[in-house]
């Protein structure tokens, strides 16, 4: 049975994970074993349900308790559903809840690299992507483009932002995906050398005279890749480049020299695709 709450009181700590904790403290909180994510829209939350992600609570606009988020507080099972209409919710938590219904989730366990990998031949890395946007963008096109896991290096954006979270439709929780490396330290160098372990060859996406196109057969033809994805700005770090067996780019024309890194992963995921 749903345990309906009506907000009265704005400055009560149960409310604290809508409205008052930034996403660097919910991850934060005691992890992994109390860190928190927020989950966006019925979609999303029940991708993350579907995924065996566990709710720990749901903000809901009133009006939509028997409408569109019925179903997902009904899988929730008697978890607290805290509600008011849109006006005070978005005066709570500072945003508009565009699809009226936002659930506090306890963060999953990751699995490691090497159980990640196993049976893998496409995976896609992520290095210094500070955009979530980018990063939930890059998600959805790896689930559309059948990239069998993500690995996060240790200066990514965490993809359990909310607003990844969001931009990903829910794919997040359909992707697999963990961490190479937890330090600095660990990447690239020793990033890259388990991947090489794990017999896949790495190809950095990256601006440089002596990138080969990305429809290089010999690239297109690899039993297993990594395909390195880096930061908006400035891309790839010059250390991982080095330390990749082959660095490509995508060819452009009008004088245009790059893509925006999340639709550089769409071309570069199907052209790269298992054939």
């Amino acid at each position: 049975m749903s345990n309906i709450i009506e907000i009265r009181d704005f400055s009560s700590p149960d409310l604290d994970v809508f409205a008052r904790l930034t996403e660097a403290q919910l991850r934060s909180r005691i992890e992994p074993e109390e860190g928190i994510f927020i989950a966006e829209s019925p979609k999303v939350i029940g991708l993350a349900l579907d995924a065996g992600c566990e709710p720990l609570s749901l903000l809901v606009e009133r009006k939509h308790i028997a409408g569109q988020a019925h179903n997902v507080i009904t899988r929730c099972g008697n978890i607290p559903v805290y509600t008011a209409d849109n006006k005070l919710l978005a005066g709570l938590t500072g945003f508009q809840l565009n699809r009226g219904v936002l659930c506090a989730m306890r963060r999953p366990q990751l699995p490691g690299v090497e159980e990640l990998c196993a049976g893998a031949r496409r995976v896609a890395i992520l290095e210094g992507i500070a955009d979530s946007t980018n990063v939930g963008a890059i998600f959805r096109s790896a689930a559309a483009l059948n990239i069998d896991a993500v690995l996060v290096t240790p200066s990514c954006s965490d993809p359990l932002l909310r607003r990844a979270v969001r931009v990903s439709m829910g794919t997040i929780f359909q992707v697999p995906w963990t961490h190479i490396g937890n330090k600095p330290s660990e990447w690239p160098q020793s990033g890259i050398e388990r991947l090489r372990r794990l017999g896949f060859k790495t190809v950095a996406m990256a601006l440089s005279d002596t990138a080969v196109s990305i429809d290089t057969p010999q690239l297109m033809a690899e039993e297993k890749l990594a395909i390195v994805l880096g930061t908006e700005g400035n891309g790839l770090e010059p250390c991982t480049i080095v330390e990749c067996d082959y660095t490509a780019r995508i060819p452009m024309s009008h004088h245009v020299d790059s893509l925006n890194v999340a639709a550089a992963s769409a071309v570069a995921f199907w052209q790269l695709r298992v054939r």
